[in-house]
Order: structure tokens, then sequence, then C-alpha cells
């Protein structure tokens, strides 16, 4: 079997906030498989950029060790950046460069000679379908256009590595969907190993696994199914009028452990075993309270509620698979 492309153990980085310290990745561990796609999910803050930061060499860890595409972080990180293509969450393009012009700065920065970089420049520009703009200046580009170049520039230098730091963010849908396509053919087309920050559930369902990460640390990690199996049987979707007061209702269930607002709806979280009892004592309590109950039913997991419940129980046992 293939040595993981990403093994941490105990990696710990801090900051210094005035006379305060504040701990940003908390003796984290992960192992990413070669040919995965990992998504990191967690709320602002809760350390994904630093992880990539440190993962990169950027930053330089208080504690901990590691090893990256077989390298090790402390004593090999210039080996190892030359195996890793990073997109930031605030990616700065050369504006006053051309789109080709901004893959030619990247791949001299890696070292690629000119012969190689020229052959490579082309492939990557139909890759990410920008071939007819690579002329135009990056300041002109569209956001999604300004990101698909990023993406060509991280992989301009044929990385075993790609970490990705919220790449959708601010794009429209149908970008987001063509960027999402991109990752799954440079996965299988240039033999990438892809970690990826989002902040959107529907993004992380496609990936191989997820971590949800919150206050430096992996709360769980998994596929979707493994994810969402401590909740089955769990969530009842509830819709009536008077919200404020169907939810005053609910709580008072002794056997409810959560309710959260989705759109129109509430998710309510139950305790094990329990749904079918709560069903029947809230259609009961509710129908002589004077509120029309529109829906009530049991409902499939879905991942916003493992985050949800993730956060709430944050200290709760770890799912390794």
């Amino acid at each position: 079997m293939n040595e993981p492309i990403i093994v941490v153990e105990n990696l710990l980085r801090c900051f210094t906030n005035g006379s305060s310290e504040i701990t940003a990745v908390n003796h984290l561990n992960l192992t990413v498989q070669t040919g995965e796609i990992y998504g990191l999910v967690g709320p602002d803050g809760a350390g994904k950029t630093t992880l990539f930061r440190l993962l990169v060499g950027a930053l330089r860890p208080d504690g901990g060790n590691g090893r990256i595409v077989g390298y090790d972080l402390a004593q090999d990180i210039e080996k190892v950046r030359h195996q890793i293509g990073y997109l930031p969450q605030r990616f700065s393009l050369y504006g006053d460069l051309t789109v080709g012009e901004n893959l030619r700065f990247f791949a001299e920065a890696h070292g690629i000679t000119a012969a190689a970089w020229r052959q490579r420049k082309t492939e990557m520009l139909a890759f990410v379908g920008l071939s007819e703009f690579e002329d135009r200046l990056a300041r002109n580009l569209s956001g999604g256009m300004k990101q698909k170049l990023g993406l060509a520039t991280a992989l301009i230098h044929r990385p075993r590595l790609l970490l990705l730091d919220e790449p959708t963010g601010g794009v429209d849908p149908v970008t987001r969907q063509d960027f999402w396509q991109l990752i799954g053919r440079a996965v299988t087309r240039e033999g990438v190993t892809v970690v990826v920050s989002t902040p959107y559930m529907d993004e992380a369902s496609r990936c191989t696994r997820i971590g949800f990460m919150n206050g430096g640390r992996i709360l769980a990690e998994g596929t979707v199914k493994e994810l969402i199996r401590p909740l089955d049987g769990r969530i009842l979707e509830l819709a009536g009028t008077n919200p404020r007061q169907l939810r005053q209702i609910i709580l008072a269930d002794p056997d409810v452990e959560a309710v959260q607002t989705f759109g129109s709806k509430l998710h309510v979280r139950v305790k094990a075993s329990t749904a079918e009892a709560v069903q029947q004592r809230l259609q009961q309590t509710i129908g002589t309270s004077g509120i029309a109950l529109n829906r009530l039913r049991p409902i499939a997991s879905t991942l916003e509620d493992v985050f949800i419940d993730l956060l709430e129980n944050g200290n709760h046992e770890q799912t390794r698979h």
C-alpha cells in the first residue's frame, strides 16, 4: 500500500494576541491517502487556513511532526513546497500581466525551463478553459475566470498534492459547479491528491472523505455515509404557524436535543431510539396548542445536521475510519 501523502501528528501552532495566546491548530492529527479528495469543513476561525499555511511551510509549527509527500515537514520543507500546489483563500494574480504571462511567471518561479513551460502553459490553458483568453490582462477576468487561472498556476509545476483554501468563495453556483468538475479532472488526469476547505456542504459531499474542524482540531472524519450514520433515525422535520411558540413546545420535550431552522422548516434532533415517541408526543402537544402543523415527519440526516451536532458537542469522541 502506498504511503499516505499527508501524515501529521500533534501539530500545534499558537499566536500571541496582546497578552493572550490563541491556539489556532491544537495538537491536530491528520492522515490523507494518495488519490483522495479530502474536504475540510469548519466555521471561520476553526484553524483551516493556518493548517494549510503550516503544510506549505509558510508558518513553522510550535509542536508536532509530519511527513508531506514523503518528506519531513520540519527538515525538508523546500522539497515539500516543490510537490505542493497551493491556492490560498486570498489568491493574488498579477493584474498587469496577461493570463499567459501569469502562468509563465509561476512556472519559472518553480524552476521550469522555457522549453517545458511553454507546452505546460498550453496544456493548463486548455485544461481550465482559458485558451482563448491567454492575452487578456488578469485584472480584466471575471471572478470565476480568476479562480480557474489560480488553479492553473497551482498545477503548472505538476504537483502531487493540491491544497485549495475555500476556492469557490464568492462565485456563482454555475462557476462552483464548473470548478469542482476541474478538481475531479485534476485528480484523474493530473494524478494529484486534493485537500480542499469549503463552507458549502454540497461541495463537501463530493469529497472522498470529510474532516469537520473546530478549535484547531479535527472533531470527526469519514465518508458522508460514515458521518451521518450516528444521526440516522434521529432527525424530525417540522413546519407550522407561530415558529417561536412551536420551537418552545419542541424544546420542552425531554428527548429533544436540539432544534435548528432550515428555511421555513425546523430540524429536530432527538435522542437515539426516541424519534417515534417524540413524534407522537409533539403531534398531541402541538395539536392542543392552536398551532397549525403543516409537517411533522422523520427525515434522513444531512451533513448540516452532523456539523451542527459536532459544533454543539465538540468534545465528543472523534470518528475515525
